[in-house]
This record gives structure tokens, sequence and C-alpha cells, in this order.
């Protein structure tokens, strides 16, 4: 599986921790994060992680492009509803293509974490029923 990870500034902690717990998941999926979330968890945890441009710079644009061309999973989008700064990543942008393409997302860490444990046990099949 395809997993994108974001994050906003203030939720770069709750990531990484997400990523340290999750590692033995993780680890058999491809990653996809935005640059410095990317360089973050890779840091902490030695996953590898496909890094693309930071999200000022267009990388949840090109997460975005991953999603259009059917090359994404799941993606865990811990975002800031609060205090989010102009720089950060356009959320609306990516729900709208995972709401079009069927792409589970989570957007706080609860969620996050009720998606990757369905995947830890097995129950994460949503490809199959999807396409068939």
């Amino acid at each position: 599986m395809n997993i994108a990870l974001i994050a906003h500034d203030r939720k770069k902690d709750i990531i990484i921790n997400f990523a340290i717990a999750y590692k033995h998941i993780l680890e058999e999926h491809r990653i996809v994060a935005t640059g410095t979330t990317g360089k973050l968890i890779q840091e902490a945890t030695g996953l590898s992680i496909h890094r693309v441009q930071s999200g000022p710079l267009g990388g949840d644009q090109q997460i975005g492009a991953e999603i259009a061309n059917n090359n994404m999973d799941l993606v865990i989008f811990l975002r800031d509803p609060l205090t989010a700064q102009p720089h950060e990543p356009d959320i609306l942008a990516l729900l709208r293509l995972c709401d079009v393409y069927k792409i589970p997302v989570a957007t706080n860490i609860a969620t996050a974490e009720i998606l990757i444990r369905a995947m830890e046990k097995g129950e994460f099949h949503w490809r199959e029923i999807i396409n068939k």
C-alpha cells in the first residue's frame, strides 16, 4: 500500500510519535511524505520515506497528483484547524481528491489510529471492494 503522511507544523510531533508507534506496520508499505514531515519521520524512525517537496513548495499537490493517478491508498494529514499558517499545505484540495477517488483520509490522530489498526489486523481491503 501507498500511504501519505502530512502534518501542519503544530502536529509534526504527533505524526512523528505516530510513526514511531506504528513503525512495524509502516515499514511494510511505501510511505510518501511532504519534505519536512518526511525528514523528521525518517530521522526519528529510520523508515524509508519517499519525500516530495515541502507543503509550501507544492508537496501537497504532488501527493494530490498521486491520488489522481491512483497511486495512493491512504492519506494521513494531521492538520491544525485552529492555528494553521498561510505557508502550510491546503487540506481542502486533498480532501476533495480523496473523496473523488474514494481514498480514506485521516485528519486527526484518532482516525489515523483506527485506520492503521485496521491495516494491522488485515481488515483494510477497500481497494478490492471498490475496484470490483
